[in-house]
């Protein structure tokens, strides 16, 4: 393995380490979650009709992430594992195979994409206008998804083998892209068609199709430690295996917020279609305060998955303990930030009287869980670094089904849609009482008996 890569991973200082592979994760994120902050303002001003649309095809995008993240998570901790271990020629054969499933993973959901304007939008409104649009919406991301499977399974092979550079420039060049045609398609500027929620669906496909091209490109041309051949590749079910054993649970975990966010919707309907674009609105904001830390705990797979071949127990429990407190930092400022900033944010997307009377409140409630959230995710995240993966999947099926959805139904059913939200923090609680209570197994299990190389420098 290539010397640098392996000083950085396995000797660099702790904290700048982190720093110089998670921040550059950390901004092509919040530009990511700029862009889909910024389609739905867009789409806002084309009515609330179109914002009620997209926020209930929200849970399809879920799922799109859901396999291309957790495919991406588990060749990402197998790669870097490998790389810790000294065996570079194997962590190509897992970046290869990353490859082929995003593509294959991309043509499987366009098959089930064209089957989703049959049912799945009618299953919550029989408004033909909100029906329309969603199902043009659905059927132009699904269809094109392979590019943000691509996308994302090139962006991590980069980021396993230490390069976190070349990502962040590729995210922000398909952000860029995405925010320059969404008002071009969606009202018509410079000639073209005023496309409406059609328009934006394009321009985001468009965008991820670039990016994903640019990045397989210069993965190709500039990797100095993973090589990518499909002649010299041979498929092995063994590495699939490998992958999903620590990536299928990020997939359920993922794929548990498309449920969670389909049964969300369904409580917020028995109000008003108002409740529902709120909620979809509230989660494309909420992610510019979440995909900081996503890019962080992304960064602190590697490092730990790293770590871990090389058998270095206390470079794990350094990454883990410095990567939660940056967590809580950057949570703790998105509280202030929803809490007195709740109005001017709806604001942004053209809010209706209603919608501010419902989503004000609301923001500033859900508001007190992002702290706890942010020690719940990291210690959920580490897990997947040292391979136990379920463990995640616990978390969040508790989280999500087993907290949250009840404990919004009940509420909402008792006491009406201003106390659906203090469901968040009982959901966060469960999660950061569970979260401790595995690592502290996982410690005993798998950190402890650990052989610790002396000299390691944090």
């Amino acid at each position: 393995m290539d010397k640098a890569s392996e000083h950085k991973m396995g000797k660099a200082p702790i904290v700048p380490l982190l720093f110089s592979m998670g921040v550059p994760i950390m901004i092509s994120m919040m530009v990511q979650a700029l862009y889909n902050v910024v389609d739905s303002i867009f789409i806002s001003r084309t009515g609330e009709a179109a914002l009620t649309a997209v926020s209930l095809i929200f849970p399809i995008q879920i799922i799109i992430i859901a396999f291309a993240v957790g495919t991406a998570v588990g060749m990402n901790a197998l790669l870097s594992r490998r790389l810790g271990e000294g065996r570079a020629d194997q962590a190509s054969d897992v970046a290869m195979t990353g490859i082929v499933l995003a593509l294959a993973l991309g043509v499987i959901m366009a098959l089930f994409g064209v089957t989703l304007p049959l049912w799945f939008i009618p299953m919550f409104t029989k408004d033909a206008a909100i029906v329309s649009m969603g199902n043009t919406y659905v059927l132009i991301i699904t269809i094109f998804s392979f590019s943000v499977f691509g996308q994302l399974m090139v962006e991590r092979i980069m980021q396993g083998s230490g390069d976190t550079i070349t990502p962040m420039f590729t995210q922000i060049l398909g952000a860029v892209i995405n925010i320059v045609l969404d008002p071009i398609l969606i009202f018509g500027y410079f000639g073209f068609p005023a496309l409406g929620v059609r328009g934006a669906a394009i321009a985001t496909v468009t965008a991820q199709l670039i990016a994903f091209s640019l990045g397989f490109i210069l993965l190709k041309k500039r990797s100095k430690i993973i090589t990518i051949a499909f002649r010299k590749f041979t498929f092995t079910w063994r590495i699939v295996k490998d992958i999903y054993q620590v990536g299928f649970s990020s997939i359920i975990m993922q794929s548990i917020g498309s449920l969670m966010s389909v049964g969300m919707n369904a409580i917020m309907i028995t109000f008003s279609s108002t409740a529902v674009a709120f909620f979809g609105v509230y989660f494309r904001l909420q992610s510019f305060i979440f995909m900081p830390i996503f890019g962080l705990v992304t960064a602190m797979i590697s490092i730990v998955a790293f770590n871990y071949g090389a058998r270095q127990k206390e470079r794990i429990l350094a990454t883990v303990r410095v990567t939660a407190f940056i967590a809580v930092g950057i949570m703790s400022a998105g509280t202030l930030l929803f809490f007195f900033g709740a109005r001017q944010l709806l604001g942004l997307f053209d809010a209706s009287a209603e919608l501010l009377a419902i989503g004000v409140p609301a923001m500033r409630i859900i508001s007190f869980h992002f702290p706890v959230a942010a020690v719940a995710i990291t210690l959920s995240v580490s897990f997947q670094g040292l391979g136990k993966g379920m463990y995640s999947l616990a978390i969040s099926v508790i989280r999500q089904l087993g907290v949250l959805l009840p404990a919004a139904y009940i509420l909402s059913s008792v006491w009406g849609l201003h106390a659906t939200w203090y469901a968040f923090l009982l959901s966060e609680t469960a999660s950061i009482t569970m979260g401790i209570f595995f690592f502290r197994r996982i410690y005993r299990q798998r950190i402890l008996p650990l052989s610790e190389i002396p000299s390691v420098s944090r």
